[in-house]
């Protein structure tokens, strides 16, 4: 935020990778696992194994979820960027935690018979507190950091 759009997706891009890639893994070697003791191949096993399906729609939960809230919070953030101080970050925050906790909730859980609907709602709030929690620390956050190092409004 304090260095740009460009900047802030490549962090996305970067977490995103880094988020999937290892919850990716940790579904393959699970199905590895499964595989050497069912005599199923490693694809065979994470579709079948309830574990690592769980472990892999994690996965893709997550990544979906924190890809669209955060590129959606990066284009929020920077459209407000002008306006009053706290707009900015209060309305990419809020945003952003509605389509996180939608997205990931409902690809996660949605079908398994857990109360996922409620853990999303506690999910959500306590995204907001944080927001209310944080909202003015970033503002002096910001004011400490030199001008001199921000990238200019793009």
């Amino acid at each position: 935020r304090l260095f740009g759009v460009g900047p802030a997706r490549r962090v996305v891009a970067v977490g995103f990778a880094f988020g999937v890639g290892l919850t990716t893994i940790a579904a393959l070697a699970i199905a590895a696992d499964v595989s050497r003791s069912a005599e199923l191949s490693i694809w065979q096993a994470l579709f079948s194994d309830p574990n690592a399906f769980a472990m892999l729609r994690t996965a893709v939960a997550s990544g979906s979820a924190f890809l669209t809230a955060q590129l959606l919070d990066i284009k929020v953030f920077d459209v407000l960027r002008e306006s009053t101080w706290w707009k900015a970050p209060a309305a990419s925050s809020f945003l952003g935690s509605v389509v996180d906790t939608a997205i990931f909730f409902s690809f996660a859980f949605a079908g398994t018979g857990l109360p996922w609907i409620s853990w999303a709602f506690g999910d959500f709030c306590a995204k907001i507190v944080m927001v209310v929690l944080l909202l003015y620390p970033f503002r002096l956050f910001v004011r400490l950091y030199p001008d001199s190092r921000r990238s200019p409004v793009l």
